[in-house]
């Protein structure tokens, strides 16, 4: 199963999707649309589900890439398909190729698939709070932009995601948004937990990408942590001992 956003449903030559748990073949912690290629569930059955996933986006399985992620504020250009061992250590990919899928995996990160459908650039990210506050957004923009987008004609749709009630923070993480821009304290509201807060992530990737100059942004409101039904989640799996997680996965392509 998977989500379209409505802003980029219907351009032309392009697919995109963020994928649920639902539709595979993995069972367990990771039923069943497991993507996660690091974690411990059957690697046959992830590659079954990554294979489902590239099908859906009308490319080859080997043509859907991820990149070894590392909460890093780096963006790469994808002009061909790598192997898994050769993935680049990065947190967003960028192409104008057709048939190459860019996809990213995560379990409460923000998910950011981006597109200039008048240039035919398309770009997905993964912007957990490391990489929104170091500047990921922004980079992956700066490149999309170096192959010939227009920071306002692109197109962002933030997916699903931890969402501000489930996400808990502690003073010392607040505090680093505050030193870097006061500003940022409207992206907390006290927690019922004493010296803790709850941060508003979504909102804080929506700033980034408006201070990227993008043109339109349109965020799809699902919240990762609370609906188990449909989305993994790393803190609810920390929250309840389980063992794993599986992975969503969100990919957009220039179709062939």
């Amino acid at each position: 199963m998977k989500i379209e956003a409505p802003s980029l449903s219907g351009l032309p030559g392009i697919r995109h999707a963020f994928f649920t748990r639902k539709g595979g073949v993995s069972s367990g912690v990771y039923e069943s649309l497991n993507g996660g290629l690091g974690s411990s569930d059957i690697s046959e059955h992830v590659l079954e589900n990554r294979a489902r996933m590239a099908r859906s986006l009308s490319v080859q399985p080997t043509h859907l890439l991820a990149c070894w992620q590392v909460h890093s504020p780096d963006a790469v250009l994808a002009t061909t398909p790598w192997a898994r061992e050769d993935s680049p250590k990065a947190d967003a990919i960028v192409t104008r190729t057709p048939g190459i899928g860019a996809g990213i995996s995560m379990a409460d990160c923000g998910p950011v698939l981006f597109a200039d459908p008048n240039a035919g650039i398309v770009a997905a990210t993964h912007a957990g709070w490391k990489g929104a506050f170091s500047g990921v957004l922004a980079n992956t923009v700066t490149l999309m932009e170096q192959q010939g987008a227009t920071r306002s004609h692109i197109r962002a749709v933030i997916g699903p995601l931890i969402r501000q009630p489930s996400y808990e923070v502690g003073d010392e993480f607040r505090s680093r948004f505050i030193a870097e821009d006061e500003g940022f304290a409207r992206f907390f509201v006290p927690s019922p937990k004493a010296a803790h807060w709850q941060f508003n992530l979504p909102a804080f990737i929506a700033l980034r990408l408006e201070q990227a100059g993008i043109g339109m942004i349109e965020d799809l409101g699902l919240d990762t942590y609370s609906n188990p039904e449909l989305f993994y989640s790393y803190r609810r799996t920390t929250h309840q001992g389980e063992a794993d997680y599986g992975r969503l996965i969100a990919a957009i392509a220039l179709t062939p």
